[in-house]
């Protein structure tokens, strides 16, 4: 009689078990991860939309702020005009990236003087758990709850 080859059940069931108390430890901080991921690149959104609403301001005096997100994005952008002004990508001015949604609203004046820029998790607690919003002091301000106006009296990211 040869000798058994291979492992036996219970050498098998203890290396599953060995992978799932990694899988587990390691799943949380992988979700942690990307909701990180998320937050910075809305804010890095923020600041993008921020800059493009004062070079759309520059560029076109007596319209004032950009009404839409599309405005600031546009697919034909020769030459740019203030329907199409080709200042942020395509997928930015569409209102959504890595997670979050982006509205642009408050606009007012004629020229447009104000504005309100609203970064809002698609999925609270998978894609963040934060909400970024500014306006038209182009700072970005952060908040655990809902925006519903940006204003001065929400917190400013440090």
């Amino acid at each position: 009689m040869s000798g058994a080859r291979g492992f036996s059940l219970i050498e098998l069931l203890i290396v599953v078990a060995i992978i799932l108390v990694i899988a587990a430890i390691a799943v949380p901080s992988y979700m942690r991860a990307r909701i990180d991921a998320n937050e910075s690149s809305a804010v890095s959104g923020v600041r993008t939309i921020n800059t493009a609403q004062i070079a759309y301001d520059s560029a076109y005096p007596t319209v004032g702020f950009a009404s839409t997100l599309g405005a600031l994005g546009g697919t034909s952008c020769y030459p740019p005009d203030p329907t199409s002004a080709c200042m942020i990508d395509t997928v930015l001015a569409a209102g959504s990236k890595s997670g979050y949604s982006y509205s642009l609203s408050g606009t007012t004046g004629t020229p447009t003087s104000t504005y309100q820029l609203f970064a809002s998790p698609l999925v609270w607690d998978v894609s963040g758990i934060r909400y970024f919003c500014s306006f038209q002091d182009a700072v970005v301000r952060v908040s655990l709850t809902s925006i519903t106006t940006c204003d001065a009296t929400v917190p400013s990211l440090n």
